[in-house]
């Protein structure tokens, strides 16, 4: 007969509660415990039946993963990490593009086939603070991102102030002085690029330098595209800059492309940061200085904090923060 679940319970000396925390990969189970139980399962050659499982338990193995733009390399790599973190606790992932707008955003939450998932991991990027009580919704939900904050949901995000000020710091230790940032969005204040702005700004005054508006290039999109238009601009204003600091690695990459078509040398004529770290700044020319704002753990803490708010719907909510780093590469260098 094929072991069962109380058999590996026995053999491992714990309950089959334990048992079953550990083939979820649940935290906060010892590590003894966690390597008896594995090696019960090993020895036993005990299956899982997944199917009986979601049968008596009313769930599917599935969850919804909803993200603005998967063109956006951020986003596409993000999605990669939680599809990789979801399989290792034995789940599948249904991933959602709402195109970054408001209306597809707060439509997404009702559908019918986010409910006939085990819960949601989203991120928005159109809705706002005053959108926050349409995250009461009747299931599992944890949201990323930075458009709202003290709702109604485990929320998995980062450090985008204190991130954006050690860019800048970086910058300023490297004794660049006049720092253009390239990708604001005019008016805001809540969200990543008026985090981001927040940052920069504080590092400069920190300084007791005055900041220069005239710097400050917006970019309504961030895509390749939108950083190279934004800095031709900048460029064709006649502003002066020793630095540049991109609110995204794919905005960097643009102005990497301005820059070399106005014949000025990175980072000699000027020092370019970005930030997300995604895969293509190590292999850009030159290699791209960015933030790693913790992307790994964001997805790994996403995927924990749903499979948490699964098994206790009633827990209160919470905001969890991601660490992040200056990632020193070539473009700023020196």
């Amino acid at each position: 007969m094929p072991a069962t679940l109380k058999d590996v319970a026995r053999e491992a000396g714990v309950s089959i509660k334990t048992v079953s925390n550990v083939i979820h990969d649940y935290p906060h189970i010892r590590p003894d415990t966690r390597d008896r139980v594995e090696r019960a399962i090993a020895e036993l050659g005990y299956t899982p039946n997944q199917t009986a499982r979601n049968l008596r338990s009313g769930r599917t193995g599935v969850i919804g993963l909803a993200l603005p733009d998967l063109a956006l390399s951020y986003f596409a790599e993000l999605a990669a990490a939680v599809i990789a973190a979801a399989e290792r606790r034995g789940l599948a992932v249904q991933v959602e593009q709402t195109g970054g707008t408001r209306a597809r955003e707060l439509a997404l939450l009702g559908a019918a086939r986010v409910k006939m998932t085990d819960g949601l991991i989203f991120s928005p990027l159109e809705m706002g603070q005053d959108d926050a009580g349409a995250l009461a919704v009747d299931y599992p939900l944890v949201l990323l991102g930075e458009r709202i904050f003290g709702g109604p949901a485990d929320h998995v995000t980062m450090h985008n102030v204190e991130a954006a000020r050690a860019a800048t710091d970086f910058l300023l230790d490297s004794g660049r002085r006049r720092i253009a940032l390239v990708g604001a969005h005019e008016g805001e204040v809540i969200g990543s690029a008026g985090l981001r702005l927040r940052g920069y700004r504080e590092a400069i005054e920190g300084r007791g330098l005055a900041v220069d508006e005239a710097l400050i290039a917006p970019a309504g999109e961030w895509h390749r595209v939108d950083g190279l238009h934004a800095t031709r601009r900048l460029l064709a204003s006649g502003a002066r800059f020793d630095a540049l600091f991109a609110l995204n690695d794919t905005l960097a990459f643009g102005a990497l492309r301005a820059l070399d078509e106005a014949g000025l040398e990175v980072p000699a004529d000027v020092a370019v940061v970005g930030f997300d770290d995604i895969d293509e700044a190590a292999y850009s020319i030159p290699t791209l200085t960015t933030v790693d704002p913790g992307r790994a753990w964001i997805a790994e803490r996403a995927v924990d904090a749903l499979v948490e708010r699964i098994a206790d719907p009633d827990a209160a909510p919470r905001e969890l923060l991601a660490d992040f780093r200056v990632v020193e590469r070539e473009s700023a260098s020196g």
